[in-house]
């Protein structure tokens, strides 16, 4: 079975709580380890933080582009259930959107360096771009028409759009300390801003 045609937050028939349990926890810790150190990182690094054993990471993810797919596939839907959370709970849409903004920025950072990790698996990268188009860009698009709705955005600037723009801004960010995408970020939200 590809690494890519299963998602790891519906866990196999039969599988123990416990297992369950080291398997997110494993995604959390390499995401966390993927960000400070790339995903070359050693896998005794992601096991520490994630307190189980090398074996235990070798036995949910057998090599390292299936633990970085399924790192990329839990990312993603962390995101993309974080959107619909945030509209219901968030001040003001606009506020969920900026809110959201921030963890897609975050997801930006983790993915860094996936290409080179997965560069033999060209199906497999598009499988996951198409998993990633078709799970975030709704949730974005909801994000900006809830906005619009509330008259706290201008209308007119697509979901897709708008993420380009911010995956653009963030190139680079992680090699350079004196780029802060971040604000340049906040300043494109404020642009969409409707005038007071």
């Amino acid at each position: 079975m590809s690494a890519t045609s299963q998602s790891p937050q519906v866990p196999a028939r039969g599988k123990r709580a416990d297992a369950v349990r080291n398997q997110q926890a494993l995604l959390t810790a390499a995401a966390a380890v993927f960000v400070t150190s790339g995903v070359e990182a050693p896998i005794r690094e992601i096991a520490a933080r994630a307190g189980v054993g090398i074996g235990t990471i070798y036995r949910h993810f057998p090599t390292r582009a299936d633990l970085v797919v399924a790192v990329y596939r839990h990312q993603v839907q962390a995101c993309a259930d974080a959107g619909p959370a945030l509209l219901a709970s968030a001040d003001s849409p606009f506020a969920a959107l900026r809110q959201w903004v921030d963890l897609f920025i975050d997801f930006l950072v983790t993915k860094h360096g996936l290409a080179n990790a997965l560069q033999s698996d060209t199906g497999g990268f598009d499988a996951l771009h198409t998993y990633f188009l078709d799970n975030l860009v709704p949730v974005c698009a909801q994000l900006l028409d809830a906005a619009v709705d509330a008259g706290e955005i201008t209308p007119g600037t697509g979901a897709l759009e708008l993420m380009r723009g911010i995956g653009n801004l963030c190139i680079g960010g992680d090699k350079d300390p004196r780029y802060d995408p971040r604000r340049l970020v906040a300043l494109l939200l404020r642009g969409l801003a409707q005038p007071r």
